[in-house]
């Protein structure tokens, strides 16, 4: 076999792989389509930025400071929450189609028997994410927790997000 035309085939390989490896892989969990992703692969050489836990901004100013009524029920929380983590997002230059993992602490909520409203956590995290605008999925987990630093929160979510 003609030796420059082996390697003209081989680096023609590489400089293929490495166009693919510049981008962020998003992996879908196969045969579902719950709004997650099974994993997240971000390539060497990109930003990767940890923003902090962000719960809900106060909901209702009638009610208790430290009530839940102030915050509101699960789903008004995480969209609090997360629009809370896009304007943070945004004042780094980036945006919610950005994050590559999510981690979302769930208190028990009273009105559900003290169990976690995972309906309602889902109902808020579907309007930004999984969408056809913004079909951009994160590897996320959801964990139960006993509290949180305000007793009237629901929710803490915590991200990574990718600059490309």
């Amino acid at each position: 076999m003609n030796t420059p035309i082996l390697a003209l085939a081989f680096f023609g390989l590489l400089g293929s792989t490495a166009a693919c490896a510049d981008e962020v892989v998003r992996h879908k969990i196969p045969n579902s389509d719950f709004p997650i992703a099974a994993a997240v692969e971000v390539p060497a050489g990109k930003t990767t930025v940890y923003l902090s836990g962000a719960g809900p901004a106060v909901a209702d100013k009638s009610q208790p400071a430290d009530s839940i009524a102030a915050y509101g029920d699960t789903r008004t929380q995480t969209i609090s929450a997360l629009n809370a983590i896009r304007a943070s997002l945004q004042r780094l230059h980036l945006d919610i189609k950005d994050i590559v993992k999510m981690d979302v602490f769930l208190v028990g909520d009273p009105a559900h028997g003290g169990n976690m409203d995972f309906a309602g956590f889902m109902e808020g995290y579907r309007q930004f994410f999984g969408t056809a605008e913004q079909p951009n999925l994160p590897a996320r987990s959801t964990m139960r927790v006993a509290s949180l630093v305000s007793p009237g929160w629901l929710i803490e979510i915590e991200v990574a997000a990718v600059r490309e």
